[in-house]
């Protein structure tokens, strides 16, 4: 017996990037899984009304809004997705909330942890479904590997270490500020490479090895002075171009952190490494379909590294895609992600990373930035 679906109203805050990865996300989610909701495009939202119709008309979005706040007082919106620069996340997560809207927010969820638990507050005394776009922990490879994990096959964890490394700021001439480059406006921003970068990496690594007690830091800012786009004038850089840190997590394991936008000749490579007592395994965006695994366990005469090949029926989300060695890439983690929110708001559950869990991240990457000042270990 057809049943109908339950239609879930969307208004979307930004056209950039994390817009366009959103929306294709709600798009394509449905025609994938089998979703008790059925999501409408109703609205984007964006300053410029010129490009924000032409997104809408790219898109399917039903209308456009030039001003946030009326998108959020809408009666035909049920879910608004934040994807603008970070300084607006909590004004907008919180009058949405407020509003008796879901949310959903590009990370990190705050320029910092005082921002990030106001809009955590704000979610839930409201009650209402919340959600943060770490879109990682949707990567076939990484979920299976949480698997792995959480079944024991690692036994005790003794080390973690990741790093994500860029190269697009290398340039002296690169201004800061304004449409583009509002990364490297601190105000806007909050920080650099570790609220950026770092925030995929610690949220992942949590995720995977449970939470970080304490953090030691070093940060650097290479270029200290660029014309901002918006003044005219040399400004103090004020974000953070290079990020490292070691850290403990709870667990007793130790683990080393990297983010840099100054490693030439790389444009986005995250990779991770968890070792145990009775396995390791290593993981990279670049290869995102693969884990690269060693069992201890193995008959000693074939023991090594073997590499798995995360694409068949059972593994994580690959039976709703293509056949066995066919592979998927960045956009389908997105597409997973709204899935599973889907799935979570029918059941009544909530699905993560939540607002809550975007907070336990910005904790993190605040005792990070304190510790790289202070130069000492810090208490998350």
């Amino acid at each position: 017996m057809f049943m109908s679906k339950k239609h879930l109203n969307i208004g979307l805050v930004g056209y950039g990037f994390m817009g366009r990865a959103h929306s294709n996300a709600f798009l394509q989610a449905g025609r994938f899984f089998d979703l008790p909701y059925s999501p409408k495009l109703k609205a984007v939202c964006a300053r410029n009304v010129e490009r924000a119709k032409s997104f809408a008309d790219n898109w399917g979005y039903e209308s456009v809004e030039t001003d946030w706040r009326k998108l959020v007082e809408r009666k035909d919106i049920d879910l608004v997705d934040i994807a603008s620069p970070n300084d607006t996340h909590t004004e907008i997560a919180i009058a949405a909330a407020r509003a008796g809207k879901m949310v959903m927010c590009e990370k990190p969820l705050g320029r910092n942890a005082a921002e990030a638990v106001a809009m955590t507050e704000a979610v839930e005394s409201a009650k209402v479904a919340n959600m943060v776009w770490y879109n990682y922990r949707r990567v076939p490879a990484v979920v299976m590997l949480k698997n792995l994990i959480d079944e024991g096959r690692f036994g005790r964890i003794f080390h973690y270490r990741a790093k994500f490394l860029q190269d697009w700021t290398i340039s002296t001439d690169l201004p800061q500020g304004g449409e583009g480059l509002w990364r490297l406006d601190v105000d806007v921003a909050g920080s650099g490479v570790t609220g950026d970068l770092l925030a995929h990496n610690i949220d992942t690594a949590m995720w995977l090895n449970g939470p970080i007690s304490e953090v030691v830091a070093m940060t650097e800012t290479f270029i200290k002075e660029r014309k901002h786009n918006l003044t005219g004038n040399v400004e103090p850089v004020g974000i953070d171009d290079a990020s490292a840190f070691l850290c403990r997590f709870e667990n007793g394991s130790l683990a080393t952190f990297e983010a840099t936008r100054y490693a030439r000749g790389h444009k986005a490579l995250y990779t991770l490494e968890i070792n145990g007592e009775q396995a390791s395994a290593i993981w990279d965006l670049h290869d995102l379909h693969r884990i690269q695994y060693f069992d201890h366990r193995d008959e000693g005469i074939v023991r090594g590294w073997r590499s798995v090949h995360v694409t068949d029926g059972d593994h994580p989300y690959m039976k709703r895609w293509w056949v066995p060695g066919l592979q998927i890439g960045y956009e389908h983690t997105f597409t997973h992600q709204f899935a599973d929110f889907l799935e979570a708001l029918d059941t009544g559950k909530e699905a993560a990373p939540t607002f809550r869990d975007g907070l336990a991240t910005d904790y993190v990457t605040d005792a990070v930035l304190k510790s790289a000042k202070t130069r000492q270990w810090e208490n998350v």
